[in-house]
């Protein structure tokens, strides 16, 4: 009998089993490029690839799929039950996580790459959960401020102790009293804001969502002011509470609005700035790292405030309060104190709806500035006040009165004192520019502030030309290199994460290779 004809050779079923080395990158290069999609781009119970991949580099499904080497050597995997358990996200994956899964997840990333961009998802989940537990921390649980605020309803001064007779803060529109409270066999402190009566209604306040740059309330109510307390009086007056004595005194102070926040406020950052000069001076580096992160909490507010479609009332240093952060641990007690080193929180104080009023320039300066512009609120009013609160920040005298080089498009000099001091001035220069298409915005400040704060620096990009691959290699180090971090000091007697690890964590949680190319554009 004649010979049959040849079988017709099936050369991607052999290039599949037995693969050339040009060919088998190239496989597993797609193969990693689908898994990452699935991952990424798809939810858990979609099935199918993204369209944006071609037919040709899709996984085979259903018999064609090729058998591994395991398969191969005994023991099948059911194809149906692999095909149809939905693939865990990064976000999902635990250590606990069962090898039955994880080998479902391994089966399809054939390659380190496809490995690789798996652990990264993890990391960013990662940071992101550290990231919510840490502000928990700062700001308590939003559960127990709800139990606050209905244990709160409709009490007064009768309900509070006043542990206090005189103010603990003073900002330009409020006074601010230490008061206590009994709750679930607990005494809690409470801050009882008083607004001056100068001031307007700050009701607004209570419709704020919960923000860490933001000055909370859990109650309110109006009443007449207790005999005990005192109210500063201006300077020549005497301080000194109302008597029963005196009925005409008791008549100046009627029945006032009180507010109360669960955030007690020790000093303005008017007060911080007055009273550091001296730390200025000996530890230039430490304190402009602090005016650094003070100024990125201010950014922070105010993009919230503007989510929220709120104005701040009055953003000066007498209305921006500093919360005193709980105890460090005792390995950093004596530097910090020794350094005046102990970062605070900042709380923005005074607000008011966008639509409802329109605000006033508070300074010849900004006056002269805002001058033909749009009706505030704008804004343009927040750019020049961060701008301002630099100069403020590094003891710079910036009134218009005292420096006439505004008019000649100049602002004052600011000494080079830290590895900061470059950036922040250049900084200013973009947010205080006389253009105001030129300016940068609150939320470029934001981020040219972390870029200070945590790189990346210029010398990254001494001996390697700035790309978004160099860029995008250099976010994925750090932010395996945090996490390391968090273990480490939680593994020693560091103690518990706080503001400044919070805000970094932020940062690298959110930021991507394209937006440090513009920051880094801009700020060197």
């Amino acid at each position: 009998d004649p010979l049959p004809p040849p079988l017709p050779k099936k050369q991607l079923q052999r290039a599949e089993s037995l693969p050339e080395q040009g060919l088998s990158q190239h496989r597993r290069g797609n193969l990693t490029t689908w898994a990452s999609s699935i991952l990424y781009s798809i939810p858990p119970h979609e099935e199918g690839a993204p369209s944006s991949i071609p037919p040709w580099d899709r996984p085979s499904c259903g018999p064609k799929k090729p058998l591994t080497k395991s398969q191969s050597l005994g023991e099948p995997v059911a194809q149906s039950s692999l095909q149809k358990a939905p693939l865990p996200s990064p976000a999902e994956l635990t250590f606990g996580t069962a090898d039955r899964e994880l080998g479902q997840l391994l089966q399809l990333l054939e390659s380190p790459a496809g490995v690789c961009g798996v652990v990264l998802g993890c990391q960013a989940a990662t940071l992101g959960r550290l990231s919510a537990r840490i502000q928990e921390e700062l700001m308590g649980p939003e559960e127990q401020q709800q139990l606050l605020e209905a244990e709160l309803a409709g009490k007064s001064w009768a309900a509070l102790s006043i542990l206090d007779r005189e103010p603990c803060c003073e900002s330009r529109d409020a006074w601010y009293f230490r008061v206590g409270f009994a709750f679930e066999q607990t005494q809690l402190v409470f801050a009882a804001k008083v607004p001056k009566p100068c001031c307007a209604s700050l009701g607004v306040q209570s419709s704020l969502g919960g923000h860490c740059s933001i000055q909370r309330l859990i109650g309110r109510f109006t009443d007449r002011l207790p005999q005990e307390l005192v109210l500063p009086r201006r300077p020549g007056e005497q301080s000194q509470a109302p008597s029963r004595d005196d009925p005409a005194r008791l008549a100046t102070h009627p029945a006032l609005q009180v507010l109360i926040s669960p955030e007690v406020p020790y000093q303005t950052l008017a007060g911080f700035v007055k009273g550091s000069h001296g730390l200025h001076r000996t530890s230039p580096g430490h304190y402009e790292r602090l005016a650094c992160l003070l100024l990125l909490q201010v950014c922070t507010g105010l993009e919230h405030l503007r989510v929220q479609n709120v104005g701040q009332g009055d953003l000066c240093p007498e209305n921006l309060l500093l919360v005193q952060r709980p105890c460090p641990p005792r390995s950093q007690q004596g530097k910090e104190a020794s350094l005046g080193l102990s970062l605070p929180r900042l709380l923005i104080s005074s607000f008011f709806r966008v639509k409802d009023k329109r605000r006033t320039c508070s300074t010849s300066q900004e006056q002269d500035w805002t001058e033909g512009l749009a009706a505030p609120p704008s804004p343009v009013a927040d750019e020049l006040n961060v701008g301002m609160l630099i100069y403020q920040l590094l003891h710079v005298d910036i009134s218009l009165e005292n420096t006439m080089g505004f008019r000649s498009n100049r602002l004052p000099e600011i000494p080079s004192r830290s590895i900061y001091s470059t950036g922040l001035k250049r900084l200013a220069t973009l947010l205080l520019h006389r253009d105001p298409c030129k300016r940068v915005s609150i939320e470029q400040a934001r981020s040219i502030l972390q870029v200070l704060l945590w790189g990346p620096r210029q010398e990254l990009f001494a001996r390697s030309k700035k790309t978004l691959t160099l860029l995008r290699s250099w976010v994925e180090v750090k932010r395996a290199l945090l996490l390391l971090k968090f273990a480490e000091n939680s593994a020693g007697a560091v103690g518990s994460p706080g503001l400044e690890e919070w805000l970094c964590c932020q940062y690298f949680k959110d930021v991507t290779e394209h937006t440090l190319y513009q920051v880094t554009q801009t700020l060197y």
